[in-house]
């Protein structure tokens, strides 16, 4: 199931059939969206251990919602699961300091040569540090649209903010973002006059 292809009435039969006990219907569940909360957590957080945390309670508490879901009287299970995450990663911050970036980092093997690859890890770390200096709710928005990939609509749902609200965070945290990284465009091997804030 992509994130194109949600369909309500088949999310809440998996939700069903997994709490009847169906272990199938709980891995596909869990293949399907935990890879979506850890990332979205991820790039709250900027912390793999608390994202991996999060993504565990978030799941936990669909698991717990599972034998009540009305797939008629509310949002999918992706976007219930986004706000979900998105609250719990708010939470952490509000109790947590920013202490930088993880250690633990790995750099992708995507075909790339020694060099691309570092490159690229420095513009995904620069554009990482960028986006843990937006307030948290410009950092939300931004991360919803422009890497998650959602619509607006969705969004507002997720935040529980109108349409506009989510055009005026997300145009404001692009414009912090392109503040905070256009001054290292050179180190970042950029040649042109922009900066990319996409992974």
């Amino acid at each position: 199931m992509t994130q194109s292809q949600t369909d309500p009435a088949a999310e809440a039969a998996l939700l069903e059939a997994y709490a009847a006990g169906d272990a199938a219907a709980a891995r596909t569940l869990a293949s399907t969206y935990t890879p979506l909360v850890f990332a979205h957590a991820f790039r709250m957080l900027n912390d793999r251990a608390e994202a991996e945390d999060v993504a565990q309670d978030a799941m936990l508490r669909l698991w717990r919602q599972a034998p009540g879901w009305d797939a008629q009287g509310g949002a999918s299970v992706r976007t219930w699961l986004y706000r979900v995450t998105a609250n719990l990663c708010i939470d952490r911050l509000r109790k947590a300091r920013p202490d930088g970036l993880p250690e633990d980092l790995e750099i992708a093997d995507g075909g790339l040569g020694a060099e691309e690859q570092m490159q690229d890890e420095a513009r995904r770390l620069a554009l990482q540090d960028a986006l843990m200096q937006l307030p948290d709710r410009q950092r939300q928005a931004v991360v919803l649209r422009h890497i998650e990939g959602l619509g607006n609509m969705e969004i507002a749902q997720i935040m529980d903010i109108g349409p506009r609200a989510v055009e005026s965070l997300t145009a404001r945290g692009k414009r912090a973002l392109t503040a905070l990284l256009s001054g290292q465009r050179k180190d970042l091997g950029y040649t042109d006059d922009t900066v990319q804030t996409s992974y």
